[in-house]
């Protein structure tokens, strides 16, 4: 059946090969859909102005060469494209997916300011390297030579891989510490799998596992392992571990049941999305099914545990945000989302307390209105008074953001330099701490941000750690 009788059944980024008419052969489909993401792939590519100020590029962190690959999707020269991107990207596929273009590069097209909508840079690039995974062309990691020299990661984060990537390339042993039972940081735990397939993740952590990365899990440095004994171990130190510590709401009755931490909750989906068994999901404590729920917050993480308690089938799902739809901190493009599956958003509003006796039954709203600008230019939220009023709630989700974890003294080296909001102090070009041969990237150096900078600075922190074991070699041949 030629494609064009069959696209009425299929729309790029809609519709899946999972999701295929029921009347429709699962090969059929899925040559169908092949062909008609290529089709869509090389349309979108072809959009591109091939302007003289790349707008995109400049503001993609990583600087991603984004009109050229574009011109050889256009072309048809798809494994030019897929290696043209993957050379500035460790992981172009969850770019792809989880990138908020719409602030970056999209935001930025010169055709989107035009007033004639963005080129689907996103879409194109998680497309390509679908595709070269399915091809084969995403080649195994393999150094030219073996190096004697050791680093050791904490945190397998996308700052910590990023790193590893470009250090094994190099030869060099790597070793990754981190918290959690699989490695991925956010990426496997604090993203809805909607979002970020599960898969995805796992296929470059098997990468590198081939590659001779080692990943020591369920290691909690400064409990399980000292920071010391790392550095012992390693001839070089990265502390990628990002910012864990949730933000909390000093309000009356925080404490009760059913009051929840974002990260806590998304975890445990994610878990049950791997298929473990998870008692706080089993038996209910961090499951929405039929529950009211409230969000609090206005983030991609907020956004991230709405979309997730409407799949879980909440009977109602509300955000409460104190200032309005325009001053949200996250991707319009994930608000949109949200709206579109059933999500309510409740605007100029903020946690005033709790109610409920054995379990949170309640929040009582103190309604805002925006004020005066601050100093960075932003209107600043004010309480009405006399406007409170009690939002019912089963379940209600804190998604505040998140703050560094205290680690100079959980780690006891009170000589890891931090800054006055608890980040390891880093040269931002050169990712060096306070500690000889220890470098820092990522979130617990930026504070909370996005995984396209924590990528950027694992592969610099790496560059500059390769520089520093030449050198090291080089004093001691001396």
């Amino acid at each position: 059946m030629a494609v064009q009788r069959m696209l009425k059944f299929v729309t790029l980024g809609k519709e899946t090969p999972e999701k295929r008419p029921a009347t429709l052969r699962s090969e059929d489909f899925h040559e169908i859909y092949r062909q008609f993401a290529e089709q869509k792939a090389a349309e979108q590519a072809s959009r591109c102005s091939q302007c003289g100020v790349p707008y995109c590029q400049a503001h993609c962190p990583l600087s991603n060469n984004i009109p050229d690959w574009l011109r050889l999707t256009a072309e048809g020269r798809l494994q030019e494209a897929y290696e043209l991107s993957q050379s500035t990207n460790t992981f172009p596929e969850i770019c792809g997916r989880i990138c908020p273009q719409d602030r970056l590069c999209e935001g930025n097209c010169v055709i989107e300011q035009s007033g004639h909508g963005t080129v689907t840079i996103g879409a194109v690039e998680k497309y390509l390297t679908d595709l070269a995974w399915e091809n084969g062309w995403v080649a195994p990691i393999k150094p030219g030579a073996d190096r004697t020299e050791s680093v050791g990661i904490i945190g397998a984060g996308p700052g910590g891989l990023a790193a590893a990537d470009v250090l094994r390339r190099a030869g060099v042993q790597v070793t990754v510490y981190d918290r959690y039972d699989r490695a991925g940081g956010l990426m496997t735990y604090g993203i809805p799998g909607f979002k970020l397939e599960k898969p995805v993740v796992m296929q470059r952590i098997d990468q590198l596992e081939a590659a001779g990365v080692q990943f020591v899990l369920n290691c909690r440095v400064g409990e399980d392992l000292s920071f010391d004994a790392i550095r012992g171990r390693h001839d070089a130190v990265l502390i990628a571990t990002g910012v864990y510590k949730a933000r909390d709401i000093q309000a009356p009755g925080v404490g009760l049941p059913g009051i929840v931490k974002a990260l806590d909750y998304l975890t445990v989906s994610n878990k049950k999305s791997f298929g473990d068994e998870v008692e706080a999901f089993d038996n209910g404590t961090l499951n929405a099914m039929g529950k009211r729920v409230v969000v609090i917050g206005g983030g991609d993480t907020a956004m991230d545990c709405l979309r997730t308690a409407i799949r879980q089938g909440a009977t109602s799902v509300k955000c409460l945000y104190r200032r309005d739809k325009a001053n949200m901190p996250g991707s319009q493009r994930e608000t949109q989302n949200a709206e579109e599956e059933g999500v309510e958003f409740v605007w100029l509003t903020a946690p005033k307390g709790f109610t409920g006796g054995d379990s949170v039954e309640g929040v009582l709203v103190q309604r805002m209105r925006l004020g005066a600008p601050d100093v960075t230019g932003r209107q600043m939220p004010e309480i009405i008074e006399d406007a409170d009023y009690v939002e019912p709630a089963d379940l209600v989700i804190q998604a505040l953001g998140f703050e560094p974890e205290e680690l100079p003294k959980l780690w006891g080296v009170p000589e890891l330099a931090v800054t006055r909001w608890g980040t390891i102090k880093a040269d931002f070009r050169t990712h060096v701490t306070s500690l000889p041969g220890v470098y820092a990237a990522g979130d617990i150096v930026r504070g909370a941000s996005l995984v396209v900078w924590a990528i950027r600075d694992g592969r610099e922190a790496a560059d500059q750690i390769l520089a520093y074991l030449a050198q090291s070699a080089s004093v001691a041949a001396e």
